[in-house]
């Protein structure tokens, strides 16, 4: 049963709370539709205009002219071209319950059942009607009030996907949302900060300033997605005959033929369906995918498919009635930065992050979020009591995207920067975008070692940071290396250290040089890596010496690894390497159990590739979650050892539930991610009976 996430509507008291609500939407709108601000995010607008609704449902009489309610863009919009055909909004549902009451009231409106529903995401871009003559792009327009919009043909040759000439000569409308990628958003803020601009707070904003911006220096890309065609006067008479009957999932391909964009080729195609059922099963799949998309999308876009149904229901003043959109929980909310914490990682870098006004999205309270490294603080221009845009979306760690930069009142401050190390005072390296403590690693050698020792890595009981500490200040370990060359005369001649626990730690490091090499690798600390890009580089490779040998473009094979990663470990790599031949020369295992190293044509990141899961395991090929507190016969394995035995037994290991997922391993305890997986219908599992699929493998 897929849960209701229902947007609350805003509590409006009286008349005077009404009309201030009025002007308030009306000015969020203005600013969105004016230059793509707007000083309420996409929940808070919502819940709004709901308000706003549920008041003048209940107070008929006392409905202001100036309402947002049933009008396209709030009322806010305008235009001077006219639209050949109405150009709407769409209605929201927010909740199974409000689409399956929304499919109900269709039905009865045309007089029989939908058999056939068109599903696809709502692209949160900018609706824009590109009009064709002969088969050659000659005007762009915008939305505007739904009977008229803008000209903003000036920005043709910066769309892609909306080509200057279609793949035949004829005369058509297309229809489609122009919107800003994740990487045209970042380089939009990049070229925009550089000509001394404020960036753009999310990529809604970006794509609506900077299509209707008609003087720049700079121009940045943007893509379009096309969802209709329509004829225009001059279109052929049986071409017109055509568009009109098709249904819009052929009007779709269509498009697509004659060379438009369209979603057809991304994560989130747009299916036919034929129940409410199938819809919702469709509306759990997007909202699944939702956070790795390389676009945003605010919702799922459900309309009736066949031409006989939509014009049956026909529109009203605002939307048609046969199309509808299911919305999900914001992903984005505005609050306000409070103030920047700085940390210092295992490897020294020097990480900022922000402290924010609490705020909730998507069922989470976010009081912390990602600020990536100090250029990017500078690059945004962001100051503390900004108002700013915090992005969420599933499990994705919740980041700080820009500042509301029309929201300041001048009493912002500038962030500072720390001039000296925060953990140990030393100089700070600020050569690249990622700041480190100049002393590095070596500085940081008790916070190293002791990550090192862990129960993930090498897992050496008895060697705490307590008695890390002890080893460091005695002069006894310089480095990881020096760990295994330690004597027992000298432990002995340390506080508090008796022959008992001195034996017992020995026989731990000497336990330790049999870790296979995914736990050294780990315990080395590579920077960008952790235990689970650590298990894949070690079964891709199989040997240390392979991985050594490894240029940028093979660490790139390795699933997970990309082109600004793989330089990164192969240059400290070479770095470590004195370090790892003091470990081999010491005994510690080089090799991982079950890998073979991959030959010359081994495919990136795949099950066909050596160092892959074993493809005949018990869960092979399958995505695995483990979540909650393990019981019976896993109660004594950490998460790292549970994902261990899952790649072990063919499988990958994965952190976050999501419609890739095969199995969810559920333990006491487990809680969002069970739930998720019990929404999108992912088979769940308990301990015991995980244990009894990967009986042979148990330690």
């Amino acid at each position: 049963m897929m849960r209701i996430t229902t947007t609350p509507a805003a509590a409006i008291v009286d008349a005077t709370a009404y009309a201030q609500a009025v002007e308030n939407a009306v000015g969020a709108a203005a600013a969105y539709y004016a230059g793509g601000t707007s000083p309420l995010d996409d929940d808070a607008y919502d819940r709004l205009v709901r308000g706003i609704a549920d008041w003048e449902a209940a107070h008929p009489d006392q409905v202001l002219p100036g309402s947002p309610t049933g009008k396209v863009a709030g009322g806010a919009a305008e235009g001077d071209v006219p639209h050949t055909v109405p150009m709407l909004s769409l209605d929201n549902v927010f909740s199974a319950q409000e689409f399956t009451a929304w499919t109900a009231s269709l039905a009865r409106r045309i007089g029989r059942e939908v058999t056939r529903f068109g599903v696809g995401p709502k692209l949160d871009g900018l609706a824009i009607a590109a009009r064709y003559r002969d088969g050659r792009l000659t005007r762009l327009i915008t939305r505007g009030d739904g009977t008229a919009g803008e000209d903003v043909s000036h920005a043709t040759g910066t769309v892609e996907g909306l080509p200057e000439e279609l793949a035949e000569p004829v005369t058509v409308e297309v229809r489609g949302e122009v919107l800003m990628t994740a990487a045209q958003f970042a380089y939009a803020n990049e070229v925009r900060t550089g000509h001394g601009g404020q960036p753009f707070a999310n990529p809604r904003s970006a794509a609506a300033g900077t299509l209707r911006a008609r003087e720049r220096v700079h121009t940045v890309p943007m893509t379009f997605f096309g969802y209709g065609l329509l004829p225009l006067p001059g279109t052929d008479r049986a071409l017109a005959g055509r568009l009109d009957g098709l249904a819009h999932s052929d009007l779709t391909t269509l498009a697509a033929e004659l060379g438009v964009h369209t979603s057809a080729r991304t994560a989130v195609p747009d299916v036919v369906t034929e129940t409410p059922e199938q819809v919702l099963d469709r509306v759990k799949e997007i909202a699944a995918v939702r956070a790795g998309l390389p676009f945003g999308i605010d919702g799922i876009v459900v309309e009736a498919d066949l031409a006989a149904d939509r014009r049956d229901a026909g529109s009203g003043s605002r939307a048609p009635r046969w199309a509808v959109a299911y919305k999900l929980p914001a992903a984005e909310k505005i609050t306000r930065l409070l103030g920047v914490e700085w940390n210092v990682g295992r490897t020294g870098v020097v990480a900022p992050r922000a402290a924010l006004e609490p705020v909730v999205i998507d069922g989470s309270t976010i009081t912390y979020a990602t600020l990536h490294n100090p250029a990017d603080i500078t690059r945004r221009d962001l100051r503390l009591g900004d108002h700013v845009t915090v992005h969420r979306a599933g499990d994705v760690i919740p980041r700080v995207e820009a500042p509301v930069a029309h929201l300041r009142t001048g009493e912002e401050r500038p962030v500072e920067f720390p001039r000296q190390c925060p953990r140990c005072g030393s100089d700070i390296d600020t050569g690249e975008e990622r700041w480190r403590c100049a002393r590095g690693r070596n500085r940081h050698l008790v916070a190293s070692l002791a990550y090192a020792a862990g129960r993930d890595q090498l897992d050496i009981e008895g060697l705490g940071a307590t008695r890390v500490v002890q080893l460091v200040d005695a002069g006894l370990v310089a480095d990881l290396a020096d760990l295994f060359a330690l004597r027992r005369d000298r432990l002995l001649a340390l506080e508090r250290m008796r022959e008992t626990s001195t034996d017992n730690l020995l026989a731990a490091i000497a336990r330790a040089k049999e870790q296979p090499l995914s736990r050294v690798l780990c315990a080395l600390g590579l920077r960008g890596t952790g235990r689970s890009i650590s298990r894949r580089i070690a079964r891709y490779f199989a040997t240390m010496d392979d991985i050594r040998a490894a240029d940028a473009d093979a660490m790139q094979r390795v699933e997970g690894i990309g082109a600004e990663k793989a330089p990164s470990i192969v240059a400290e790599l070479a770095e470590l390497a004195p370090l790892v031949d003091r470990l081999a020369a010491a005994g510690v295992n080089m090799t991982e159990p079950g890998a073979t190293p991959p030959g010359p044509d081994a495919a990136p990141g795949g099950h066909d590739v050596p160092g892959a899961p074993a493809e005949g395991g018990p869960l092979a090929g399958m995505t695995v979650v483990v979540t909650g507190a393990m019981t019976g016969s896993l109660e004594k394995l950490s998460r790292n050892e549970m994902n261990e035995l899952v790649e072990r037994a063919g499988g990958r290991s994965s952190s976050s539930v999501s419609g890739k997922t095969a199995l969810v391993v559920a333990g006491e305890g487990a809680g969002s991610k069970r739930a998720k997986a019990e929404r999108l219908g992912v088979r769940l599992a308990t301990p015991d009976e995980f244990a009894a699929l990967v009986a042979g493998l148990l330690p």
